[in-house]
């Protein structure tokens, strides 16, 4: 039936017909969610300015159960709009979420498409499925048992005290994995950026078969001490009583959640610790970062996995497939679920991040001795060019050393000196000197607390003994740390700021694992984005087609100009007696001569700003071209803005739309230099290249123009009272009828009896649109 009365708002129709009409169908409460914001938004950084993109919401999801399968999501429309004009959008959001049915409504009918079946219909309110019938076509599309339905029904884990659930790709992370099994796979990739909680994710995978019944002990394999020790004491705490480390060569069989080391397991040929079990002891296994090399037939890792041939087996890695991990994929087979790093970024899960780089005119022209010249251990210099490949490895230049750790210096002087940043340098050797030059440039406060710079690397104890402290978000100390490949993965430091690259990097595996070290979010401390300094150009791996997230922005700087205010890989050990808890090795010291040289003068060649486009280009452009862009991606023509400028209820509404767009007028409104205008006539300079008015210019052609003299005389007082509120603090203030309650309106008496002035609320309201409309008339 068609309802010919009024244009309903969409709030109306989703209260008076859509919301009924699933109630109607038998969903219960717990089975809808309104208003189901899924992502945060994207955190928007330029200059100073940090804010928060439109986030993606579904006005309905509904689920099977309480808060598990999602079966459906659900469009609202106003009346004003067909029942099939949110059916794009339902099933953009349905393919985001992995949902299988999509409906759009205007309230008088539901459009639907089977996700199922490719199919699409119209339905009457009151033939909207109910969610037994959903399920029904799901289950039989996917032709489940009932131990089937059991397994992918199994709830998720929930602990009352933190409140903590899975986020939506972590949902269906686990829910595709559980499917997966249910089938009968028993190998398994998921591909999941670093920081995105692939841990977390692994716990409730766990958790659920163990419920279900599918796996009754579990081998959670792991590269790194700290990998371990965190999932235990986070993650999977849950299972403390039932869970163990395993450790020197003593197997005990008496719990259910086993926490190895690689190499603690493998031992060596003669010797391998993992026959104390049977190969039929464990029916599941967890390979957290399985690029590693787990999945290669000949590391001795894999022997652990073939062993235990008969459990399933869950790869987990941050990394996509490259050449160097072309194992993964041949083993366990192609990633069922993959949540990128640019996804992360875009959804506002992750931080985004800015790139420095830094050319120094010696890594550009490389350097060459003289004729028998001596370095300063008294080495003859063999004679060739040297370059940046070749500094820090083959050649030391103090000078070069000292401009890196000034231009670090200058960045932590702008943007906090507590900052935690980690610099990532050529060997162990090098990140000592690098520590050095560091201290020597932040001396005042190295004497304050001689921990406030850390070298922390695989050979030397102190520093790594305060590993711990430096991810600690709470603890001062260290801030900085150099180092060389001992921190290039499993370091949860969410409050990590600056990443420092002064190191040759041509893997994307160690490129991307370096960076994943900063692209936790941690509002809460100030961490809402970080900076790469790079001094080497490794970030030309951005571009490489592998690699799924683009910075937000890239700085070639000058450390005297202004800059913005604002493992490596671990080698699979070889060795026949392997270290009861081995790191990944920190690069040594090259073993052939280094040479070590002081006295060559060191500058910076350019400076400019450079921008990643949406289309993943680097292009050059102002805060200035930023924003202009961004307001004609949403108005395309100056007809287009002024007329939705006009047809505004609130003019509000349109300045917060163009802020979920990228669009940071406040930062505008500085770089313009334009004074006494409001955000009308900014958007009309910068985007539209109009001359723009001040709002005095704009209260004086009002007056000129006589509108006023229309009303009585007090109600002249009223809108002359308004029209000066406009011009001290802009259109916002006077559209909020509240604005009567202050100064100077009380004089005139309380909110109504000024409607009445007018002849009522409706007239007062139309006078205000009307004065508004004079405000802004063109000339």
């Amino acid at each position: 039936m068609e309802y010919k009365n009024s244009k309903l708002t969409e709030e109306d129709v989703k209260l008076r017909f859509i919301t009924p009409a699933i109630e109607q169908a038998k969903w219960e409460k717990p089975q809808i969610r309104m208003e189901y914001y899924f992502t945060d938004g994207p955190v928007i950084v330029r200059g100073k300015t940090v804010a928060r993109g439109k986030p993606k919401k579904a006005d309905y999801l509904l689920h099977y159960k309480d808060g598990q399968i999602p079966l459906a999501i659900v469009e609202a429309k106003d009346e004003a709009h067909t029942a099939d004009n949110g059916l794009q959008q339902a099933m953009e959001y349905a393919e985001i979420l992995h949902v299988p049915f999509a409906y759009s409504s205007n309230g008088h009918r539901f459009i639907e498409h089977d996700f199922l079946t490719g199919t699409e219909k119209e339905l009457s309110l009151s033939q909207f499925p109910t969610p037994y019938e959903l399920w029904a076509r799901f289950v039989n599309k996917n032709q489940y048992n009932e131990k089937q339905v059991q397994i992918i029904t199994e709830p998720d884990y929930f602990d009352s005290f933190s409140s903590k659930t899975p986020r939506y790709y972590q949902h269906i992370a686990i829910n595709t994995t559980m499917e997966k099994i249910a089938e009968g796979r028993n190998r398994l990739l998921l591909v999941m950026a670093t920081g995105s909680g692939k841990t977390y994710t692994a716990f409730q995978i766990v958790w659920k078969l163990i419920k279900t019944g599918v796996a009754h002990r579990v081998l959670y394999l792991a590269d790194r001490n700290i990998l371990i020790d965190q999932t235990m004491q986070q993650d999977f705490k849950p299972f403390e009583k039932t869970m163990t480390k395993i450790q020197g060569r003593q197997m005990d069989s008496a719990y259910e959640i086993y926490m190895s080391l690689y190499h603690q397991l493998a031992g060596d040929e003669g010797n391998e610790p993992f026959r104390e079990f049977k190969p039929e002891f464990f029916d599941l296994i967890i390979i957290d970062e399985c690029h590693r090399g787990s999945a290669k037939e000949e590391s001795q890792w894999r022997r652990i996995l073939n062993y235990f041939s008969g459990a399933i087996q869950i790869g987990m890695t941050a990394t996509p497939k490259v050449e160097e991990n072309v194992n993964n994929y041949t083993y366990f087979g192609e990633p069922i679920y993959t949540y990128s790093l640019k996804q992360g970024i875009d959804d506002g899960f992750l931080a985004p991040y800015k790139v420095i780089r830094i050319s120094l005119d010696r890594d550009v022209e490389g350097w060459r001795p003289y004729k028998g010249q001596i370095d300063l251990n008294g080495n003859v210099i063999d004679d060739k060019e040297y370059d940046v490949t070749d500094f820090d490895k083959k050649l030391v230049i103090d000078e070069r050393t000292q401009a890196v750790a000034h231009c670090i210096t200058k960045w932590l002087k702008g943007n906090g000196r507590f900052s935690k940043t980690i610099v990532f340098c050529v060997d162990i050797d090098h990140a000592e000197r690098m520590c050095r030059a560091l201290r020597n440039e932040n001396q005042d406060l190295v004497a304050e607390n001689q921990k406030y710079i850390m070298r922390i690397t695989g050979d030397d104890d102190i520093g790594k003994a305060q590993l711990d402290y430096f991810i600690d978000a709470d603890e001062k100390y260290p801030a900085v740390v150099t180092t060389s490949k001992l921190m290039s993965t499993g370091v949860d430091c969410k409050t990590c700021k600056l990443i420092v690259l002064d190191k040759d990097i041509n893997s994307p595996i160690e490129f991307k694992q370096i960076i994943g070290r900063g692209t936790r979010l941690n509002p809460e401390h100030g961490k809402e984005y970080f900076t790469i300094m790079d001094f080497r150009n490794s970030c030309r791996l951005f571009a490489d087609p592998n690699f799924d997230g683009d910075p937000i922005d890239i700085i070639d700087g000058d450390p005297d100009g202004p800059l913005p205010k604002d493992p490596e890989e671990p080698t699979t050990p070889e060795s026949p007696e392997p270290p009861e808890y081995p790191e990944p090795p920190d690069e040594p010291p090259n073993s052939a001569i280094k040479y070590h040289v002081n006295g060559v003068e060191v500058n910076v060649v350019n400076e400019r700003a450079q921008y990643y486009d949406t289309d993943g280009k680097l292009i050059t452009e102002s805060l200035i071209d930023y924003n202009k862009r961004n307001i004609l991606n949403q108005y395309a023509t100056l007809d287009n803005f002024i007329q939705s400028w006009n047809n505004a209820d609130k003019k509000k509404a349109i300045i917060e739309e163009l802020a979920e767009r990228g669009v940071l007028l406040d930062e505008l409104h500085k770089e313009s230099g334009k004074e006494g205008i409001d955000d009308f006539d900014l958007i009309m300079h910068i985007a539209f290249d109009q001359k723009p008015l001040t709002k005095q210019e704009r209260v004086n052609n009002v007056k000129k123009r006589g509108y006023l003299y229309k009303y009585s005389d007090v109600c002249q007082k009223v809108l002359t009272a308004l029209l000066d509120k406009y011009m001290d603090e802009g259109i916002f203030e006077i559209e909020d009828t509240r604005v009567l309650d202050n100064s100077p309106f009380k004089e005139f008496g309380s909110p109504m009896k000024i409607a009445d002035l007018f002849g009522g609320k409706q007239q007062y309201m139309y006078a205000m649109h009307e004065l508004t409309q004079q405000i802004y008339a063109q000339l």
